[in-house]
């Protein structure tokens, strides 16, 4: 008797259960769908619901910061991108509180703190949100050595660090002794790294070849750009991206 009582009491749990599983799997397919059609608002509509009901989901935390991050860079107005870089970190955060040693938890801190620190004006955070930026990078690649985006992120740190304005220039020495050193030949390992991880990364491919360029070797960027402007549109920013390596090619030639 007491079986059956404890039967009829987990039941509507274990139903329950099952229809929440149910529903984040069709808003999965729903948001990949949305992915694969390059709409990413409607997207990142469908991982906030997930994100909701699914509070431990690392998967779907990452997704929204991506797409935060995504669609803020495409943002022309400044409060507008403030806020999808602001959800972006948070979404992040989340991630990170949930397991700080995941690979890719400490990609999105990473890949957030990034975005934060192209719209950020006081120097002093500004060098902050550049420290901060490379630690999570450098963290998620040390937690996984193939994370292809991670090892984006620290190639394209490298890169960045070595073309910044003269606002971020000036910002270098004002945080505990300036901020870690940066190297031509260090953005160019990990990008290649990353090509070799995600054949079909166009965000990286344009900035390795914006690498090789900087290091004045215009055989290698050349290679690059012939792969870049043959790879498939798969993100909303991959056609103006190719159209920028098409640009480059063509001057080249």
């Amino acid at each position: 008797m007491n079986t059956v009582r404890k039967l009829i009491v987990l039941f509507p749990l274990i139903c329950g259960f099952f229809v929440h599983a149910q529903d984040v799997n069709l808003l999965l397919k729903e948001a990949s769908n949305f992915e694969k059609q390059l709409k990413e608002i409607e997207a990142l509509e469908k991982y906030r619901e997930i994100a909701a009901i699914d509070t431990g989901n690392i998967f779907v935390l990452v997704k929204c910061t991506e797409l935060n991050c995504s669609i803020g860079g495409r943002q022309t107005d400044k409060n507008s991108k403030v806020k999808n870089y602001t959800d972006a970190k948070a979404y992040a955060q989340k991630a990170s509180g949930i397991d700080p040693a995941n690979a890719d938890a400490n990609y999105a801190m990473a890949l957030s703190i990034g975005k934060m620190s192209e719209i950020e004006t006081d120097k002093k955070q500004l060098a902050e949100d550049l420290r901060e930026t490379k630690m999570y990078a450098d963290k998620a690649v040390a937690l996984n050595p193939n994370h292809a985006k991670a090892n984006y992120v620290v190639g394209k740190w490298h890169f960045s660090m070595l073309t910044l304005s003269w606002l971020k220039r000036a910002t270098e020495g004002t945080l505990h002794g300036g901020l870690p050193k940066a190297d031509i030949d260090s953005a160019i390992f990990y990008m290649e790294k990353c090509r070799k991880l995600d054949q079909y990364f166009v965000r990286n491919y344009l900035d390795l070849a914006k690498a090789y360029a900087y290091k004045n070797q215009p055989s290698p960027e050349m290679d690059v750009l012939k792969i870049l402007v043959k790879l498939p549109v798969r993100t909303p920013d991959d056609a103006a991206l190719k159209e920028e390596g098409k640009k480059m090619l063509d001057q080249m030639l």
